[in-house]
């Protein structure tokens, strides 16, 4: 049974290793068993505020929602405007008061912050410019089902170092797992999220050659060069990141058994190849549908228990 989790999920340190170990067994358990009964978020609503279009994390959060005898309500930019249309402190009082928990999708880390300061509800990050707890969370429970464990585990990560990156930072840090971050100079994930991690003794290499990186590995990750509200650095983050793509030359330097991972959407032809993408090692769908299961795992953490 999952322990309650803290108040609010903004990012990956409202957790311990502890937190971690659970979620990953109870979004075991919810896979095995999609529609738990009698259904632990009876009556319970989930409120999703986007201020950046989603295919994953909106409907992931919706089924899980559903899955799990609950209800979600979607509101869009144009209906909530935080911080323009009303302020964002007062979105959280009224949203707290018609709804069970928010999940947020913002694009400055500090609006999340601040709807969580004011909210009475849990509030989930899914996702902000700085970081994707909910995608860094389901990354460790593909990882640890597709190889039975995380600890002394090496995932080279090839590419920006976005909020994605810096989620899997301190994923490292509280599991023991091995990261080989490769990405081209002054593309390094967050300082802040390093140096939290070296705290935390995390094993943590940054290399600017992606060989380097993924020789050995035992898993590879990779993710879109250029991410949403980037999009005039395009030409120039994709000369940045020559050297960068994951194919079939640089997945034979790691081992053997390697799986590949993309949090998707991809480019591609970009970051990664088709051949790799859609090949034998390849666990992208998977991990897709991964977001789901460990979802609910954190709903119900935040929100109530599994039964049993």
């Amino acid at each position: 049974m999952i322990a309650s989790i803290r108040r609010h999920l903004v990012s990956v340190n409202d957790l311990d290793a502890a937190d971690i170990e659970d979620l990953l067994g109870n979004a075991a358990q919810l896979k095995r068993d999609r529609r738990p009964s009698p259904p632990p978020l009876s009556g319970r609503v989930a409120a999703l505020i986007f201020e950046k279009p989603s295919l994953r994390t909106r409907m992931s959060f919706d089924v899980a929602m559903y899955e799990l005898g609950g209800h979600a309500v979607y509101l869009s930019p144009a209906e909530v405007g935080l911080g323009r249309r009303e302020s964002v402190a007062d979105v959280a009082r009224v949203v707290s008061r018609y709804s069970d928990i928010a999940i947020l999708r913002t694009f400055a880390h500090e609006t999340m912050e601040e709807f969580a300061r004011y909210s009475t509800v849990p509030i989930v990050n899914g996702l902000s410019d700085l970081e994707h707890p909910c995608q860094g969370l389901s990354d460790l429970f593909t990882l640890a089902e597709a190889k039975g464990r995380l600890r002394n585990l090496t995932l080279a990560y090839v590419g920006d170092g976005n909020n994605v990156a810096n989620a899997l930072v301190l994923c490292a840090a509280k599991t023991g797992l091995r990261l080989r971050i490769a990405c081209p100079e002054g593309y390094e994930p967050d300082p802040r999220y390093l140096a939290r991690a070296r705290e935390e003794e995390a094993d943590l290499v940054i290399y600017h050659d992606a060989r380097q990186a993924v020789d050995g590995a035992d898993a590879i990750y990779t993710d879109v060069w250029t991410s949403m509200g980037q999009e005039a650095e395009y030409e120039r983050r994709r000369h940045a990141f020559h050297g960068f793509q994951v194919n079939a030359q640089l997945l034979a330097l790691a081992r053997p058994d390697a799986i590949v991972l993309h949090d998707l959407p991809a480019h591609r032809g970009e970051e990664i190849t088709d051949d790799v993408m859609d090949g034998p090692q390849s666990v992208v769908f998977e991990q897709a549908e991964n977001r789901l299961h460990m979802q609910k795992a954190i709903l119900i953490a935040l929100l109530g228990r599994i039964n049993g």
